[in-house]
């Protein structure tokens, strides 16, 4: 959890090897896995195997690393073709292309960091288009601002930079159509009130913390104009697996009649699976669902903080963890029929009225 949210972890995977490769080149002497293609697959592949197996519920880091791993198939394919119509003059140029493709590695490792910024601007404006324009045929006036929830953390500290959920919510900041943010704290590991709290304090947007069982409270107390989220995974049928909570979130928006929008890139589209049961869900270790972090508040005198004590509490009496004593997992799944639209950076799939399942295929 060092690092979190599937486009993050994506980029650190992509760009790890980026760098592993970098300072590999300027080792002296050169290490043996450079000296020819087939050492270098040899060498990258449990490594890639490594990384991809370390998040399993993320679509995005598999992604990052299918693409690292073309661009080896593509220059051992060529190396094949090379050495079968140039005989060892052939082989000769192989070997010395071994370079090369360090190099097409390591780009191909940078750009899959560099282009997420870019296209999280896009879905920002695209999705904050979708929603004022949703809120506008429903009657509701948006002259002063929407009232937007959200959960977990979606923005620059979960992404390469602006976010995908929480790039919806700045976008509409920054064009004067946000009247006020509201974030779940999203226990257990608190990537909202830690993260997301963070992220909106220091972009100075309106913002207002709720616990994650205040949720059916605020729908009835304030006007929530729609529910954005991010996602680790969207099957082709538009189920969609996200930060745990997602699911509650969406079944009392749905109550409420208030629209439930996934943003995403298209690389957590996981058009392979059908539908939300064959999406892996990742189960964190018992312990840290029982632990709460942050700086210690000092009772005595007035409540004064001590700026520098950090600490990690144990909240709850020792439990049967290995034994069903608790249950953690990191994820669920929200069913696309509680899901009014995904938004990429293609555009935005709808459910039609009284469908069960959205077309993930066209924003694909």
């Amino acid at each position: 959890m060092k690092i979190r949210g599937a486009p993050a972890i994506a980029s650190l995977a992509a760009l790890s090897i980026a760098s592993y490769l970098s300072r590999a080149t300027k080792q002296t002497p050169t290490p043996a896995f450079l000296d020819s293609l087939e050492s270098l697959e040899a060498h990258l592949a449990p490594i890639f195997d490594h990384l991809y197996s370390s998040r399993p519920t993320a679509v995005n880091l598999g992604g990052a690393i299918a693409r690292l791993r073309g661009v080896l198939a593509s220059a051992k394919e060529k190396q094949t073709s090379s050495v079968a119509y140039d005989g060892a003059d052939g082989a000769a140029a192989a070997h010395s292309s071994v370079e090369s493709v360090v190099q097409g590695l390591i780009a191909e490792g940078r750009a899959v960091a560099d282009e997420d910024v870019g296209r999280n601007k896009t879905m920002g404006r695209i999705g904050a288009d979708w929603i004022l324009d949703n809120a506008q045929k429903n009657g509701f006036d948006t002259s002063n601002g929407l009232n937007v929830l959200t959960v977990c953390n979606t923005g620059s500290l979960a992404t390469s930079g602006y976010g995908t959920a929480l790039g919806i919510i700045t976008h509409l900041h920054e064009v004067g159509k946000l009247r006020r943010a509201y974030y779940t704290q999203s226990t257990p590991y608190h990537q909202g009130s830690r993260l997301t709290a963070l992220e909106l304090k220091t972009l100075q947007i309106p913002s207002t913390m709720i616990c994650d069982s205040m949720v059916g409270s605020l729908f009835q107390h304030e006007s929530i104009h729609a529910v954005v989220v991010g996602a680790d995974r969207v099957a082709k049928n538009g189920d969609t697996a996200n930060k745990i909570g997602t699911y509650n979130a969406a079944v009392i928006a749905k109550r409420h009649r208030v629209p439930f929008v996934v943003c995403c890139p298209v690389s957590t589209l996981d058009l392979s699976i059908p539908d939300g049961s064959a999406i892996p869900i990742e189960y964190r270790p018992p312990i840290e669902a029982c632990l709460v972090r942050g700086r210690i508040v000092s009772r005595e005198g007035g409540g004064g903080i001590e700026e520098a004590a950090q600490a990690i509490v144990q909240i709850t009496p020792d439990l049967a963890l290995e034994d069903h004593g608790v249950f953690n997992p990191s994820f669920d799944v929200t069913p696309s029929e509680l899901i009014a639209a995904i938004v990429t950076e293609k555009g935005v799939a709808e459910r039609a009225p009284q469908a069960t399942s959205i077309s993930v295929s066209e924003v694909s």
